[in-house]
């Protein structure tokens, strides 16, 4: 629990006869009544936020598993399917900003709405595709509709809690995309496999059409259920709007004055690019394993689509536990950095000698393991590096910036290991490009550990 400044002064006076014991108490008993009030908050907001967000990632990932059906029976390459994969990135980076500016005259529940509704409607309609220029205009599209859904959450969430409850709240939010991982495998793979033929559709389209449309659905319960701002909830009372405004309030100011300047300050940092090209690398990583991990385990003799889904379930769990553990671990020893480049070499080994063990199952899906628990696990611990490293007056242009190059990284990453594909007629390239650029990004995370370190020894030598 994070106390007022002052009140162990105040217990102090009050041990000398004072009367600021009762402030003490009072400030505690405020407190507790701040704690219940942020977890009613929470209560209300953070459910509905978190299974959008797990359809949101939902329906950019479970491409990956219609297209062990939709190639062959379309006639597409992987040349074809890894630039249709990429064109969702392109809209999206295209759209973003626009997207979060909109917000801020529309509000929130307009802006929910507009994106949840279009998206679904622009994912259910890949049902309907024919030819790759069709395939890249829904996908391109889709990423338009979707611009702006995580960031704009993000900023929906500074209006209801102050600064110090917001990082809690935004790793519930990022872990929705952990879990949204843990399921898209076991439903696609079932509705492809159990659903095809029905009325006349093919399993593919029908995973488009029964995981595109429920967001048109949430677009409409978020309208009807949220509220824009806490001034404007009434399931709060006059009281507990009047705590949140006056607690949340306090920040903004400070926000506002420091934007032209964090612009400047953000640019003229070195390590602002460093970072970026952290991010960019392990982000190749992740956007690999989304898009690639079922025809990785199709090309280990698993020809049961139902079954492929299934078997991902196993990598992305272990991600999800090792994630945690290594996460708590870091925070209690300091060791960010360090296990951040651990991670990614991990990483880089498990992706890259799964190449080699095609034709052991287990051995390669212990490897892919391995390999998704480091990208996975390193997703937290470069957030926790990249807010220490930006001073606070260029973090919120330095985040944005990192933000935009995981855009750049699912624009090119999928699309560059679907041509190598096409022209070898296997992944195996790709992979080692990937495993080659992490570990590259672990030296440079090493070497940033080094001269940390050498900093800190001068620093008390001086």
């Amino acid at each position: 629990m994070t106390m007022p400044s002052g009140t162990d002064s105040d217990a102090l006076h009050a041990i000398g006869g004072g009367v600021s014991l009762r402030d003490g108490c009072a400030a505690a008993v405020r407190d507790r009544n701040s704690d219940a009030i942020w977890r009613r908050i929470t209560l209300r907001l953070m459910p509905l936020l978190f299974i959008s967000f797990v359809f949101n990632y939902i329906d950019r990932i479970n491409i990956g598993y219609a297209q062990l059906q939709m190639k062959p029976q379309l006639g597409f390459t992987d040349a074809v399917y890894g630039i249709g994969a990429s064109m969702f990135y392109v809209g999206y980076l295209l759209f973003e900003i626009p997207s979060n500016l909109a917000m801020q005259k529309i509000g929130a529940r307009k802006t929910l709405l507009r994106i949840m509704f279009l998206w679904g409607l622009a994912s259910a309609s890949t049902m309907f595709i024919r030819t790759p220029f069709e395939f890249y205009a829904v996908r391109f599209l889709l990423g338009v509709f979707e611009a702006g859904f995580f960031p704009g959450v993000v900023l929906y969430l500074t209006f209801w809690y102050p600064p110090e409850r917001r990082a809690r709240i935004v790793a519930i939010l990022m872990s929705a995309g952990v879990a949204a991982g843990i399921v898209a495998g076991p439903l696609s793979g079932s509705i492809i496999q159990n659903l095809d033929g029905l009325c006349g559709l093919k399993g593919w389209q029908w995973m488009y059409v029964l995981q595109g449309l429920p967001c048109c659905l949430l677009g409409f319960l978020a309208y009807f259920y949220l509220s824009d701002r806490p001034e404007q909830a009434r399931w709060l009372g006059k009281d507990e709007r009047e705590l949140i405004a006056s607690q949340v309030g306090q920040a903004h100011p400070q926000v506002h004055a420091s934007a032209l300047r964090g612009l400047h300050a953000a640019w003229r940092l070195p390590s602002l690019f460093v970072l970026a090209y952290l991010y960019f690398a392990l982000c190749c990583g992740v956007y690999m394993m989304s898009f690639w991990l079922p025809a990785m385990i199709q090309g280990w003799r698993v020809l049961s689509v139902q079954a492929i889904g299934f078997y991902s379930v196993i990598p992305y769990s272990i991600g999800m536990l090792v994630m945690f553990w290594l996460a708590r671990r870091s925070d209690a020893r300091d060791g960010h950095r360090k296990n951040f480049a651990v991670c990614l070499c991990v990483a880089a080994f498990g992706l890259a000698a799964t190449t080699c063990t095609s034709d052991n199952f287990w051995i390669s899906m212990a490897l892919v393991s391995a390999g998704m628990a480091g990208l996975i696990s390193a997703l937290p611990l470069f957030w926790a590096l990249a807010t220490n490293m930006l001073p606070k007056e260029a973090a919120p242009v330095g985040i944005a910036t990192i933000t935009t190059v995981s855009g750049l990284a699912g624009a090119l990453c999928p699309s560059a290991i679907g041509l190598v594909k096409t022209l070898t007629g296997s992944t195996a390239i790709g992979v080692y490009l990937v495993a080659a650029l992490l570990v590259s990004a672990g030296i440079v995370t090493w070497q940033q550990r080094l001269l940390s370190a050498r900093a800190s020894r001068r620093s008390v030598q001086q």
